[in-house]
């Protein structure tokens, strides 16, 4: 029984991570549109697309006969985001009117954070 709240509870939260992220690509797009590479084409386009693709996998992940399809797919999603990171760490961790952070911050997030999202939505896959 305790199990069974533990599994609910990583499921529910990770859900709640990614409606909340996609969410806030609506709510607030500037502070995203800064972060899109600049060699990239319809920033918004991608802003808008991320957001509402995390939104849906978000939802999705609740579902239990879905779930796996969610959690790999948010998986293919972080790594294609890759690019981003690095391209934030390339302007020295700090984009003009936006965020601005320690260079170590931006590397944590790539090298450490990142990979664990990765690990807690393929965590997820197997509940």
């Amino acid at each position: 029984m305790e199990a069974d709240l533990s599994k609910k509870a990583i499921t529910t939260t990770l859900a709640v991570f990614y409606i909340s992220a996609g969410l806030y690509h609506f709510i607030n797009p500037s502070f995203y549109l800064k972060l899109i590479p600049n060699y990239l084409p319809q920033p918004y386009l991608i802003n808008y697309t991320v957001g509402g693709i995390e939104l849906i996998l978000g939802c999705i992940v609740l579902s239990s006969k879905y779930r796996k399809f969610a959690c790999y797919t948010i998986i293919l999603l972080l790594i294609v985001l890759i690019p981003s990171h690095i391209f934030f760490i390339a302007q020295g961790s700090c984009v003009k009117d936006g965020l601005c952070v320690p260079e170590w911050v931006s590397w944590g997030r790539l090298l450490l954070i990142h990979p664990l999202l990765m690990y807690w939505a393929y965590a997820v896959s197997k509940i």
